[in-house]
């Protein structure tokens, strides 16, 4: 840890070099909720409901062992929308060209001034074929890439 960062351990506090655990009033019920936030985003990676204390009406304090298992949660829901976005944005097959096979991908750049995508073919060793510019909403499936093969790599229309 650097010498800017102050760890905090208090009832409904909890930060580390990385992650904030913050219990906070639910505001949908009478009960309390927990956000996870890691250290730079806007936004909490989790929000999720809190254990309530044995008085019924004031949260559980975080302590290690719970901080730790909300750190491991909020990471991992950071991590799964990391793999969804990557799917989103790269696709690929595999078309069968004469006796090898070719793999296409579509990388999309979500770029807000230019958005657009790459279109690349690669054979079966890696090396790259073609690429080529096109639309962002370009429909990658076995037959567009087909017929860009077939076509000689240009662009298509």
């Amino acid at each position: 840890m650097t010498e800017q960062t102050t760890l905090i351990q208090e009832a409904t506090l909890w930060s580390d070099e990385r992650w904030t655990a913050r219990v906070i009033k639910n505001e949908d019920d009478d009960g309390w909720a927990v956000s996870m936030t890691r250290h730079g985003d806007l936004e909490p990676a989790l929000v999720g409901p809190w254990t309530m204390g044995r008085d019924k009406k004031n949260p559980k304090p975080l302590d290690a062992p719970a901080f730790h298992t909300l750190v491991k949660t909020a990471a991992e829901v950071l991590r799964r929308h990391e793999q969804q976005l990557h799917a989103q944005l790269n696709k690929s097959v595999s078309v069968g060209a004469g006796s090898e096979r070719i793999r296409v991908s579509l990388q999309i750049v979500p770029d807000e001034d230019n958005p657009h995508a790459l279109l690349r073919a690669h054979d079966e060793l890696g090396a790259q074929l073609g690429e080529v510019r096109v639309a962002p909403g370009f429909k990658l499936n076995a037959d567009s890439a087909a017929a860009w093969i077939e076509g000689g790599f240009q662009k298509p229309r």
